[in-house]
């Protein structure tokens, strides 16, 4: 077995699975840690790389296309530090760096592991069920609904349809981008009635405006790639998501429910009669608060 160990984490080789475990040091990533081992298959992997530097270097593992659901759901987006198929490696250790980055390479050609695109996940995702507070609200997957619960801080018009529970078959796609100290970031659930709104993430009552602590707000990815997990591989796409059969039954909205509708609906009416929200944007979350009931 081949194996580093650095502050940034430890990487094994065994022939067949590179198993990545995250460091313990306070300097690895909230979202490393929280993420955890990360046991990839020979044949997700296309490449690796060593790339030496004056003080310190850097081992690169690369994923062939589609076999990662973090990688889809991310679009690499995720922050170096944060990204697992990177690790810091001290110079003194750059020799022993060489050695798993060759025995990796060599078994991918013994293997003949093919670099095109997969056709399925390779590797699982984060467990279910998982939840993360974020700067706009909780939400929460439990590996077939998700749920956003939004903040006293989130928009009036997010509270005002109360909490979004999202049916898995009824998602096309997660959009993430990770917020930074010069811009927001967003995770908007894309379902096929919302697939065309162009509100934006503060106003969306199927996204989470991301604008808190970049650090906390990064685990969101886990969510993101949880449920992308669980989505149709995007081989898979070539139909047209508006074809796709509804998997669930619709359930009809209870009785004791209604009394709830009728608030949100007015609250709704008040921010539109205020110029709160738009025509459009009253037009979208009353549609949007109807199909929560």
């Amino acid at each position: 077995m081949a194996e580093i160990i650095q502050r940034d984490g430890t990487w094994a080789f065994d022939g067949s699975t590179v198993r990545i475990t995250p460091g313990l040091h306070r300097s690895v990533p909230l979202f490393r840690q929280t993420y955890g081992e990360v046991a990839v298959p020979l044949e997700a992997v296309s490449g690796i790389v060593y790339e030496p530097e004056r003080k310190r270097g850097r081992l690169r593992l690369r994923l062939r296309e589609g076999a990662d659901p973090l990688l889809q759901a991310t679009g690499g987006r995720l922050p170096d530090a944060a990204d697992p198929y990177r690790l810091t490696v001290d110079i003194d250790r750059s020799g022993v760096a060489e050695y798993i980055a060759e025995e990796i390479r060599h078994a991918l050609l013994l293997d003949q592991v093919p670099k095109e695109p997969a056709k399925a996940y390779l590797l699982p995702g984060p467990p279910v069920p998982v939840s993360v507070r974020s700067s706009d609200g909780m939400v929460s997957f439990d590996g077939t609904q998700i749920r956003i619960d939004w903040a006293d801080t989130s928009d009036r018009v997010k509270r005002a349809t109360g909490p979004r529970i999202v049916s898995v078959h009824d998602l096309v796609q997660v959009d993430w981008l990770p917020n930074s100290g010069y811009a927001d970031g967003f995770m908007r659930f894309v379902t096929r009635e919302t697939v065309f709104s162009k509100l934006p993430p503060e106003k969306d009552p199927y996204a989470l405006d991301l604008w808190g602590s970049a650090r906390r707000d990064l685990l969101t990815a886990l969510v993101a790639t949880a449920v992308t997990a669980r989505l149709p591989h995007p081989s898979t796409r070539a139909v047209d998501y508006v074809e796709r059969p509804r998997l669930t039954p619709a359930v009809p909205p209870q009785s004791d429910h209604h009394d709830v509708l009728l608030r949100r609906l007015r609250e709704l009416g008040e921010l539109h009669r205020e110029g709160v929200l738009t025509d459009e944007e009253f037009t979208t979350t009353k549609a949007a608060v109807l199909r929560g009931f």
